[in-house]
C-alpha cells in the first residue's frame, strides 16, 4: 500500500471521528443553531414578492443558502486550522509521516459531512416550504450533486492555505472579515447584474460565484436565467472555474501546509498557549 493512500485512509479515519466529536452533546446545539436559523429565516419570507418577477423570496433564497454555506466551509477550516496549530495538533501531525495529508483529507471529510449536514436541515423541509423550485427534473440533481463536490473541495483546500497563514484563532476572526465581504459581492443570494461592472469582475474570479451560479442552476425555473449576466448559466465556465480551483487547492495546500508545520515546534506551541492565558487573564 502506498504512502498516499495510507494517509489518505488515516485522514478519513481522522475525519469521521472529529465528526462524530462535532455532533455530541452540547456540540450538537451549536451545530444546529445556524442551518435552523437559516431555515426559520426562510419560513417567514417565503411569501414576500420579488417586485414584478412573478417568484417569491423564498425560491431565491434557500438555493442561495446552500451555496452559502458550503462557501462558509472556507471559515470552518480557517478556525479549525488556526486552533489545531495553537494547541499542537498540527505539530503531531507534522511528525506523523504522512500526517499533513491525512490531516488535510481528514479536515476536508469532517467539514464536507458537516456542511452536507447543514444542506439537510435545510433542503428537505425547504422542498416542503417553498415553492417555484425546479426538483422534478433528475438533471438538477446532476447540476447540485456536481456544484456541490467542486465547491466542498475549492473552497476548503483555499481555506487551508489562508488558514497556513494564521498563527491564532484571533488571527482566523480578523480574516473572516474579508472572506465575509467577497462572499457579499458574490451573489451567494441572487444574481451580481445589479453591481458595478468591476466587482462583477471581481467576484467571478473567485468559487464563491460560480457556487451560487451553479446552485441557482440546480433549482431555479429555466426562464430564472434572463437576470442572469449574459442570460445564461454558464454551466460549462462553472465547471470549469470550480474545478480549477478544486485541482489548484488539491494540489498547492499540502504544500503550503507542509512548509508551515516545518516551521511549527514546540517552543512555538508553547508560547501561542502562553499568549492565549494571558488574553483570558
Amino acid at each position: 500500500m502506498s504512502g498516499a493512500t495510507t494517509a489518505v485512509r488515516s485522514g478519513i479515519r481522522r475525519g469521521l471521528i472529529e465528526l462524530r466529536q462535532a455532533f455530541t452533546g452540547m456540540e450538537l446545539i451549536n451545530q444546529l443553531l445556524w442551518p435552523v436559523a437559516t431555515l426559520v429565516a426562510v419560513f417567514f419570507l417565503r411569501d414576500l414578492p420579488i417586485g414584478d418577477t412573478g417568484y417569491e423570496l423564498g425560491t431565491i433564497i434557500l438555493p442561495g443558502a446552500l451555496g452559502m454555506f458550503v462557501a462558509l466551509g472556507l471559515l470552518l477550516v480557517v478556525q479549525q486550522l488556526a486552533a489545531d496549530r495553537e494547541d499542537g495538533t498540527l505539530l503531531r501531525a507534522k511528525a506523523t509521516p504522512g500526517g499533513i495529508r491525512a490531516y488535510l483529507v481528514g479536515k476536508i471529510v469532517q467539514i464536507s459531512a458537516t456542511i452536507l449536514a447543514y444542506l439537510a436541515i435545510l433542503l428537505v423541509p425547504g422542498v416542503f416550504l417553498v415553492d417555484g423550485l425546479d426538483l422534478a427534473d433528475p438533471v438538477s440533481w446532476v447540476t447540485f450533486t456536481w456544484v456541490l463536490v467542486l465547491g466542498l473541495v475549492a473552497t476548503q483546500t483555499i481555506g487551508a492555505m489562508l488558514g497556513s497563514l494564521i498563527a491564532s484563532p484571533r488571527g482566523a476572526g480578523y480574516l473572516s472579515l474579508p472572506v465575509l465581504g467577497l462572499i457579499a459581492i458574490s451573489g451567494i443570494f441572487a444574481p451580481i447584474t445589479g453591481l458595478p461592472e468591476w466587482l462583477q469582475w471581481i467576484a467571478q474570479v473567485f468559487p464563491v460565484y460560480w457556487l451560487g451560479l451553479g446552485m441557482r442552476a440546480a433549482f431555479l425555473p429555466d426562464d430564472a436565467v434572463v437576470v442572469e449576466i449574459g442570460e445564461s448559466w454558464r454551466l460549462f465556465e462553472t465547471a470549469a472555474v470550480l474545478g480549477a480551483w478544486a485541482i489548484a487547492g488539491l494540489i498547492l495546500a499540502p504544500i503550503v501546509l507542509r512548509r508551515m508545520a516545518r516551521r511549527e515546534s514546540g517552543s512555538s506551541v508553547a508560547q501561542r498557549r502562553e499568549r492565549a492565558l494571558q488574553r483570558v487573564g
